[in-house]
């Protein structure tokens, strides 16, 4: 802790960077399990984790040796030979997620532009010309041209046009859409959809999981390619590895970043079934794809979740807190819904203001998405103490501003 360095930043100067980010006026210097610490030695319990980020919580001593180790051994060769790393990474997650093929990219944007094209080759393939996708409303997929375009929000596609066509857009959860858009797009080759959305809202579909059941029905029927976006709820984040594995079905294109890394940027799209094959050498590629040290972060983080039976503690912990969340909260009019450790609080009215609520008055770090969610991604290692301080620094803050 003493031998922390600071970053060289002159506070009373200019900043060089890009305006993209509304950022909180706080900043952060360590960080250690479930929790983040500013200069002055403040504590924050961190219940967002870099936005379902560092799952294992911060400095994990077993990710912090790998980086170490590796960033000392080799970092990067490039694809143009075998890096030993990259293929036992592959190894690892394609167990745990039950695909044949992995593509490591370096976020889950990369990863879903991927997913898309896979798509778009898997129709010409099929010789369709112009290949379409379902998506759903109110779904976020990325900030690349492909998959702002793909998502559904107005918001993040003003001022970008013309968008990239080929997206068919229904409402999530809606069966009936998508077999209606069977009937009137020949032309359809693959929908994409997250299995719980998260900047949407925490939103499952009314029908729960058996959603995704009959998504896979349809898509057997039209020989579409089903294609699961799984950058936030993959990687132990919902009770089980993968989101879509609190099902029996199995989709045939697979992306995932976020908890992948634990805080190091990599991504994956995976393949299995009808998705297996349609890539091949020229047709894909990235410099950064599955380095060494990257690899290396991966293969650690799936090692460390199985080894620590974390996808267990986020079902248990994640069941708990929405049990006292439903309870506490019982007259205050909320809707508490998610799975493990995605938990999100929906309340009757706008609530932005309590981000910085948390922050100043309970030293807690949460996060308010479509406006009036209270999104939670606690660490996956969350115990039962750190829980009921969570429950009751959430609680408290709701009652009060719902008073």
């Amino acid at each position: 802790m003493n031998n922390i360095t600071l970053a060289p930043v002159q506070t009373d100067q200019p900043s060089h960077l890009m305006p993209v980010f509304g950022r909180q006026p706080i900043s952060f210097v360590r960080g250690q399990g479930a929790h983040l610490y500013t200069a002055d030695g403040t504590e924050y319990l961190d219940a967002l984790t870099g936005i379902a980020v560092c799952g294992l919580g911060h400095s994990h001593p077993a990710i912090t040796a790998a980086i170490a180790e590796q960033a000392a051994t080799l970092i990067h060769t490039s694809n143009l030979f075998e890096v030993p790393w990259q293929t036992a990474a592959a190894q690892k997650l394609a167990e745990v997620a039950g695909m044949e093929e992995v593509f490591f990219s370096n976020s889950g944007a990369e990863s879903n532009e991927g997913a898309i094209k896979i798509a778009r080759k898997f129709g010409h393939m099929q010789g369709v010309a112009s290949p379409k996708i379902i998506v759903a409303d109110h779904s976020f997929h990325g900030r690349t041209m492909a998959t702002l375009s793909a998502t559904g929000n107005k918001k993040v596609q003003e001022g970008f046009g013309p968008l990239v066509e080929g997206f068919i857009r229904v409402p999530f959860g809606d069966i009936e859409a998508i077999e209606e858009a069977a009937i009137h797009h020949p032309d359809i080759v693959a929908i994409l959809v997250e299995p719980i959305q998260g900047e949407g809202g925490v939103n499952t579909a009314p029908q729960g999981f058996s959603y995704l059941e009959e998504i896979r029905r349809i898509c057997n029927q039209h020989n579409w390619l089903m294609m699961l976006d799984e950058v936030q709820t993959g990687n132990g984040r919902t009770g089980k590895y993968f989101a879509y594995q609190h099902t029996n079905i199995i989709p045939d294109v697979l992306t995932t970043a976020k908890g992948l890394g634990n805080g190091f940027p990599i991504g994956a799209v995976m393949t299995q079934g009808r998705g297996v094959g349609v890539l091949t050498a020229g047709n894909h590629g990235s410099t950064y794809s599955g380095t060494a040290l990257g690899s290396r972060v991966v293969y650690t983080v799936i090692d460390t979740i199985q080894k620590e039976n974390l996808v267990e503690n986020a079902a248990n912990m994640g069941a708990y807190l929405v049990e006292q969340f439903t309870e506490q909260l019982a007259e205050q009019n909320v809707t508490v819904r998610g799975f493990g450790l995605m938990v999100g609080i929906e309340l009757p009215k706008a609530c932005g203001e309590l981000v910085n609520i948390a922050r100043d008055e309970h030293h807690l770090i949460i996060n308010v998405t479509a406006g009036s969610v209270i999104r939670l991604l606690p660490t996956l290692n969350i115990n039962k103490k750190q829980a009921d301080i969570l429950i009751e620094r959430i609680v408290k803050m709701v009652k009060n501003f719902l008073a």
